[in-house]
C-alpha cells in the first residue's frame, strides 16, 4: 500500500506527518509525506518556528511526484492540519488528479480544526473550506467529537445524537466515518470510545481514559485507521486494531513521563497490537 499523505511536520516531537509516517511504515506502508509547514515545534507550546509553505510549493511538490509516474500505485491520499487557506485547493485538485490516475484511490481527511476544551485553534477561514469543500470530495473522515459537531451543524452528546450527526455527515460525502473522541454523558466512568461508521453498520470501542491529552495522537490514529481500514475493508478491524496501538502508545508514553509522543519506543504496538478493546456493533 501506498499513502500520499500531505500534512505539517516539525523537527522536535511529533505531529502531523511528523507523527503518522512512522507507524504507518513499521506497519508496512509505504508513506510519500508532503508538509503544508516546516515548523521547530507544534503551536502547543506558544512559541515555535519556521515556515508556513506556500500552496504552490505545496503544489509543486505533488506535481512532481505526478511526473514520476507515481499516482497509478498511491491507493490514499491523507490530508490533516492544513496551515494556511490556501492548501485546501490544492489538496482537492491533488485527489482529482490522483483519482483520474487509479479510480480505486480513496482520499482520507482528517479536519483539523480544534476540540471542546480549546475550541477552533486553526485560521478562521479554515473550518468553513474544510465543512464546504473539503469533506465533500473525502472517501473516510476523522473528526472528534468537536468537529464533527462542527462540520454537520449539529451538538452530538450521547450515542444516539453522535450517531445521527455521523448520518449527516456520510450524507456530506465521505462514506466512511471515525469519530475519536466520543464522550457522551453515560459512558462507564474512566472511559474513553471512539465510533467508526460506514454503509456496513456502526462499531464503538472503549478503552481507559489516561489522565493526559498528548499532541499528535490524533495523528497517529487517523493515520493507522486509513491504512487499517483500506487494507481489511472492515471497520470494525480497523477500528479495534487502531484503538489498541494507540492506547499502548499513549501508555508507554504517559509512563515516560516525557510530553511528547515515545513514537519510535511504541512501535510494537503498531506492528503487533494487543487487541485488548473489543468493538461493539450500535447499529
Amino acid at each position: 500500500m501506498k499513502i500520499l499523505s500531505i500534512q505539517s511536520a516539525v523537527a522536535y516531537g511529533h505531529v502531523g506527518n511528523s507523527a503518522a509516517v512512522f507507524p504507518l511504515q513499521r506497519i508496512g506502508v509505504e508513506v510519500l509525506p508532503v508538509y503544508t509547514v516546516n515548523f521547530s515545534n507544534h503551536t502547543g507550546y506558544g512559541a515555535w518556528r519556521g515556515p508556513l509553505i506556500a500552496p504552490d510549493d505545496v503544489r509543486e511538490v505533488i506535481t512532481g511526484v505526478e511526473e514520476r509516474g507515481a499516482f497509478p500505485d498511491i491507493d490514499v491520499v491523507l490530508s490533516g492540519y492544513q496551515g494556511g487557506e490556501g492548501i485546501a485547493e490544492v489538496i482537492i485538485d491533488a485527489v482529482a488528479r490522483l483519482k483520474a490516475a487509479n479510480p480505486s484511490a480513496v482520499y482520507s481527511c482528517d479536519p483539523v480544526m480544534g476540540n471542546a476544551k480549546s475550541g477552533c485553534f486553526v485560521a478562521p477561514a479554515i473550518p468553513v473550506l474544510l465543512r464546504d469543500k473539503v469533506v465533500p470530495v473525502a472517501d473516510i473522515i476523522t473528526p472528534n467529537q468537536f468537529e464533527l459537531g462542527y462540520l454537520t451543524g449539529t451538538e452530538p452528546t450521547d450515542l444516539a445524537s453522535t450517531l445521527e450527526s455521523v448520518d449527516r455527515a456520510r450524507d456530506m460525502g465521505p462514506r466512511t466515518v471515525l469519530v475519536t473522541s466520543v464522550e457522551r454523558p453515560d459512558r462507564p466512568e474512566g472511559t474513553l470510545e471512539m465510533l467508526a461508521a460506514d454503509d456496513a453498520g456502526a462499531w464503538l470501542v472503549s478503552t481507559p481514559q489516561l489522565p493526559f491529552k498528548a499532541n499528535g495522537s490524533g495523528d497517529v490514529t487517523a493515520a493507522l485507521f486509513t491504512a487499517h481500514y483500506r487494507q481489511t475493508g472492515s471497520a470494525a478491524e480497523a477500528l479495534a486494531r487502531t484503538a489498541s496501538s494507540v492506547f499502548g502508545l499513549l501508555e508507554q508514553t504517559l509512563a515516560s513521563g516525557e510530553r511528547e509522543l515515545q513514537l519510535v519506543e511504541s512501535q510494537e504496538h503498531y506492528a503487533h497490537p494487543r487487541m485488548e478493546f473489543e468493538t461493539r456493533q450500535v447499529r
